[in-house]
This record gives C-alpha cells, sequence and structure tokens, in this order.
C-alpha cells in the first residue's frame, strides 16, 4: 500500500490531496509533500487545492452544529471545543474589523494557526454566509498555494 502510494502517479495523487485535508497541515505541507514525490507541479497543485478547499463549505454550514453535539454527547471534550471556538474567536477580530478581504489574507499567508480549517471556523462563528465566506477563502487557499509553490521551489533551488 505504502509503495503504491509513493511509486504510482494515482497513489502521489491522492496521497497529496488527503494530507492537504488534514488540519493545521492542509496545503502547507501537502503541496510539498507531492513536489518532493515527484508528481508533476500541475497534479501536485491541483490535488492540494482541491484536497484544501473540500472541506470548507462543510465547516462553516456544519461546524456549530457538530461542536453542539459534541457537547451534549461527549462532554468530556467541551474543554476541547472551547478553546478552539476561542482560538477562532481571538483571530477573528482582523476580519470584523476589515471584513472579506482580511478572511482571504488570513487563509492565504501560511503561517501558524492560519489556513482553510480556521478561516471556516472563523466565518461560521461569526455567522458570515457561505456565499460570501466560501470565495474568499477559496482565493485565500489559492494565494496560500502561490506561495507555497514560490518557497518550494526556491528550497529546491537552493539545495
Amino acid at each position: 500500500m505504502i509503495e503504491w502510494l509513493t511509486g504510482t502517479v494515482a497513489g502521489k495523487f491522492i496521497s497529496t490531496f488527503f494530507i492537504s485535508m488534514v488540519p493545521v497541515v492542509e496545503l502547507r505541507a501537502g503541496l510539498p509533500y507531492g513536489i518532493a514525490l515527484g508528481l508533476d507541479y500541475p497534479l501536485a497543485l491541483l490535488a492540494a487545492v482541491v484536497g484544501n478547499i473540500l472541506p470548507v463549505p462543510f465547516i462553516i454550514i456544519f461546524v456549530e452544529r457538530v461542536f453542539a453535539w459534541i457537547r451534549e454527547h461527549m462532554p468530556a471534550l467541551d474543554g476541547f471545543v472551547t478553546r478552539l471556538e476561542n482560538k477562532a474567536h481571538l483571530k477573528s477580530d482582523g476580519v470584523q474589523k476589515y471584513g472579506p478581504i482580511a478572511l482571504l489574507l488570513f487563509v492565504g499567508i501560511p503561517l501558524p494557526g492560519t489556513g482553510a480549517w480556521t478561516g471556516s471556523l472563523i466565518a461560521a462563528l461569526l455567522g458570515l454566509k457561505p456565499r460570501s465566506a466560501i470565495p474568499c477563502i477559496v482565493l485565500g487557499v489559492l494565494l496560500a498555494a502561490g506561495i507555497m509553490t514560490a518557497l518550494t521551489y526556491g528550497v529546491i533551488w537552493l539545495i
């Protein structure tokens, strides 16, 4: 299985796609991973971007219901959910102050604690409508992809 994931184009594409879906690492790890595996850049970019964007509408639409369900059925995780909400609220100041462009930049600048997952959580907790939040997040993911491409190829060039 591991050989297939790292030895075939389909496996490289799928593993890049799934790594890009993982919170915290997202496209910031998925795109360099795909490129490092030798996946052609357009395929690595497609897998990373689509993998990073796919969870966004589900997070925006369902996260508050999921959090409520967790609090009701798994009270031991209430503290974890509260920490996630508090972290998102702390990072939401710029979005509240500057609007959609701040959400785009928050998602697009690949720093720790930023990205599509946190941006989607912020959008949901602020009550932003999916039709206004999703385009900002998608553009942010594309910005992050451009930055990560430059960083990845810059590091490869230095090596």
